[in-house]
């Protein structure tokens, strides 16, 4: 599938028998073939999260700024940025993206569109929808390109033969964050064995001292009171903070 350009909002009436284009509707002009290459591949304002579905497969939601250059048709040509919104079964492979993408043209208008794609193992292929030479171009264009929340857009297209691209089912499904559980502590009482570089123990809790908080728990004696807090950390349980405790 090729790129569109048209010349007038309507050119495309959408009849009861099907998709009517004809030479005498209304604001109709011309229409013209246009093909473009880009890479959007230089990464800011990445963000990720991620979860697990309750059968087992791994949910990544991104969202992501990316800048780079395409070529080819005069509105194809310049700086380009692209901003997307991609939900993706990393376990499978497959998901969608969509989002907008700005092309600063030099010697006219900008070109600007939105679109919605389909991922296929690092792989997007959808539709473009939106506007060059405002307000007066319309634009309807096939778009693929190598996509990756870090890698941006690589060897995109917009028309010119891109790949049939693939289908995909998205349905609701429950899904649980992928947040590490930290297992916490805490004790409040006499302090019975500190060692500043190496552990402390109050109220029968014992907590290794990282290289953080040496220093204040150097302040501390056997038989002071305190409040430890402490979190097991690659197995070990670990201090996180300590605040001293008025004898009573």
């Amino acid at each position: 599938m090729r790129t569109l350009s048209l010349l007038a909002v309507g050119i495309l009436a959408l009849s009861a028998s099907g998709l009517a284009v004809g030479m005498g509707l209304r604001g109709a002009k011309t229409a013209k073939l246009v093909v473009g290459t880009f890479n959007a591949t230089t990464a800011s304002q990445t963000s990720m999260r991620s979860c697990t579905t309750q059968d087992g497969k791994t949910i990544v939601v991104s969202h992501g700024k990316y800048t780079g250059m395409a070529s080819g048709d005069p509105d194809f040509t310049g700086p380009i940025t692209v901003y997307t919104t991609s939900t993706i079964n990393t376990t499978d492979g497959a998901g969608v993206v969509s989002g907008t993408l700005h092309i600063d043209v030099a010697s006219s208008r900008d070109t600007n569109a939105h679109f919605d794609a389909v991922y296929d193992h690092g792989n997007i292929a959808g539709l473009a929808r939106g506007h060059a030479h405002v307000p007066y171009v319309d634009l309807l264009a096939n778009l693929s390109a190598g996509f990756s929340t870090t890698g941006g857009l690589a060897n995109g297209k917009l028309g010119g033969g891109a790949g049939p691209g693939s289908a995909v089912e998205l349905g609701p499904t429950r899904c649980v964050p992928n947040h590490p559980l930290t297992e916490k502590s805490a004790a409040r009482g006499t302090v019975s064995a500190v060692s500043p570089t190496a552990t402390i123990t109050v109220a029968g809790l014992t907590c290794a001292v990282p290289p953080s908080l040496a220093t204040k728990v150097g302040t501390f004696k056997v038989g002071d009171r305190a409040e430890i807090h402490c979190a097991l950390t690659s197995g070990t349980n670990t201090l996180v903070s300590i605040s001293r405790l008025r004898h009573r």
